[in-house]
C-alpha cells in the first residue's frame, strides 16, 4: 500500500536544482538510512522540546506518503528516532523522515521500507514525555520547512520545492539537454 502512495522517484534533487532556481537546498550533511534512499512528499513538521512524544504522536497518524521533518536543533547527545518509531511510520504510510539530530537502531531502520535522513546515530534514547510542537514552520540548514510544501530527498540531499510547485511539474527536459550538451562538448574538448 505504501508503494501505491509513493510517487515514482525519477526526478533527482540535482535535476530539480538545475531546472528550478527557487528550489531550496538544506545545507546539512545528512546520512541516508532505510531502504528508500529517494523519497518525496508533502511536509509535516515537529519541533523537539526536551521530549519526543510529539514525534511518536505524529507518526501514529496516517502518513499517506507524507514526509515528517523533525527539528531536533542538531541535538547530538541522544537519538530522536529509532526502530519502533520507524516501524510505526512504515505501518502508517509515511514516505520518509528528516531528522535534524541523531537516530538509533541503524540496522533495523536500514531494513525498513522507508527513507530516513539524519545527522548520525547515538545509542541513547532522548526523553520521551516532554511536549513539543507540531505543524509549525521549522528552520535549519538554511531552509524553512513549512507544512504542506513538497520535499524531495535522495542521496544528493534534501530539497524543498517553492510554494505551489510539485517536482513532477518541473520541465527537466531543457536542463537535462543542457547538461548532455555540456558533457558532450567537454568529452570532445569543446
Amino acid at each position: 500500500m505504501v508503494d501505491r502512495l509513493m510517487r515514482r522517484m525519477d526526478v533527482k534533487t540535482s535535476d530539480i536544482c538545475d531546472a528550478c532556481e527557487e528550489a531550496r537546498v538544506c545545507e546539512l550533511p545528512f546520512i541516508s538510512f532505510g531502504q528508500r534512499r529517494a523519497f518525496s512528499g508533502a511536509i509535516r513538521t515537529v519541533r523537539f522540546r526536551e521530549g519526543f512524544k510529539v514525534i511518536r504522536d505524529v507518526v501514529q497518524e496516517p502518513g499517506a506518503g507524507l514526509v515528517l521533518v523533525v527539528d531536533g536543533a542538531g541535538m547530538m547527545t541522544a537519538a530522536l528516532f529509532g526502530d519502533r518509531l520507524g516501524e510505526i511510520a512504515v505501518r502508517n504510510g509515511w514516505a520518509g523522515v528528516i531528522v535534524n539530530g541523531f537516530i538509533r537502531d541503524r540496522a533495523e531502520i536500514d531494513a525498513l521500507p522507508i527513507g530516513v535522513k539524519a545527522l548520525g546515530t547515538h545509542p541513547r534514547r532522548a526523553n520521551i514525555s516532554a511536549p513539543g510542537e507540531r505543524d509549525v514552520p521549522v528552520s535549519f540548514g538554511g531552509v524553512t520547512f513549512e507544512p504542506g510544501l513538497r520535499l524531495v530527498a535522495d542521496e544528493d540531499g534534501v530539497v524543498v520545492m517553492p510554494p505551489g510547485l510539485d517536482e513532477q511539474a518541473i520541465d527537466l527536459a531543457g536542463s537535462r539537454a543542457a547538461a548532455e550538451a555540456y558533457a558532450s562538448g567537454a568529452a570532445t574538448g569543446r
